[in-house]
């Protein structure tokens, strides 16, 4: 499964919220106790257990093109069979 991250570009967002509505993972939120210099509260990215997996989907409702995307392709953990590995 693929984990990601991304960056908010705070002074390009103007809080509309698209994207904390587009995202399925639910961990963008809207800066309640910080604003930007045009006044606005910022997105911001609150993703303790890393659910994040990279998608997109949030920077593709952005109007302002103020979030970038970065994913990362995560290893398998090798399968176990009694105590061998599974070739």
């Amino acid at each position: 499964m693929a984990k990601g991250r991304i960056v908010v570009d705070e002074s390009r967002c103007k809080g509309c919220a698209l994207c904390t509505t587009a995202c399925p993972q639910d961990i963008l939120f809207l800066a309640a106790e910080r604003l930007n210099a045009r006044g606005y509260h910022p997105v911001e990215l609150i993703d303790r257990q890393s659910k994040c997996t990279g998608c997109a989907l949030c920077a593709m409702m952005c109007p302002d093109a103020a979030i970038t995307v970065y994913r990362f392709k995560v290893a398998p953990h090798p399968k176990v069979f009694a105590g061998n590995y599974a070739m």
